[in-house]
């Protein structure tokens, strides 16, 4: 055949270029259309002559006349039904030998029909079979990849809260203990409130500094 069949590595950039132009077909499809819609990053070209290949689009990136008329159906089925004859149309040697059966081929058998037929490479081989039952599932033939995303999110690590200060508070005294760690050391910082009683004595007084100066200052040794 005077052209070779298409394929990419990974099907899910047609499958979002496709989905794109159901609900919106610009004027002209490009490799640089697609970049600006975030489809298929770094390999635009590949979907493109993909689009080309089963007649989406012509040389110049417009839409065809055959393909207004599908990519207009609104309901899957008739989508699917208006594809599936663009789809086979495009790979008619791939149909004239295994007629419809041709859909559900297994990846080994189409492997080695495109293999002969392009005498491509086993992984250029395998990229075409994937292409074409991508397109399959596209035309209601199996199952759809999945869609890539335009562009990766990144997931956002949530922000470690601060340990709440503990609190202490002993014999009328009071003191905020707030923990800093920094590369698995720990420090400390410790500011002490003391409340007097306004009718204590000076005896009251005393048991609370020693209370203060037994229990916190000294308490760790």
């Amino acid at each position: 055949m005077a052209e070779k069949h298409p394929y990419m590595s990974g099907s899910g950039g047609l499958v979002q270029a496709v989905n794109h132009l159901r609900k919106s077909f610009p004027g002209e499809v490009s490799a640089e259309t697609l970049k600006k819609l975030g489809i298929a990053p770094n390999n635009e070209t590949y979907v493109i002559n993909i689009l080309r290949f089963i007649g989406v689009i012509d040389a110049e990136g417009r839409k065809t006349t055959k393909a207004a008329s599908v990519f207009s159906k609104h309901e899957d089925a008739e989508f699917q039904k208006g594809f599936a004859e663009l789809v086979q149309t495009s790979y008619k040697d791939l149909f004239q030998l295994h007629g419809s059966g041709a859909w559900t081929q297994p990846t080994g058998k189409l492997i080695s029909f495109f293999r002969g037929a392009d005498h491509t490479s086993a992984i250029v081989g395998q990229r075409q079979a994937g292409t074409f039952q991508a397109l399959a599932g596209l035309s209601g033939h199996g199952d759809i990849p999945p869609a890539s995303k335009a562009a990766s999110v990144q997931a956002k690590k949530p922000k470690e809260s601060a340990p709440k200060p503990k609190r202490q508070a002993k014999n009328g005294a009071a003191a905020i203990v707030n923990p800093v760690a920094d590369s698995g050391n720990v420090g400390l910082t410790v500011r002490i409130e003391i409340n007097l009683p306004a009718a204590g004595d000076q005896d009251t007084y005393d048991r609370i500094f020693k209370s203060i100066r037994e229990n916190l200052l000294r308490g760790g040794q």
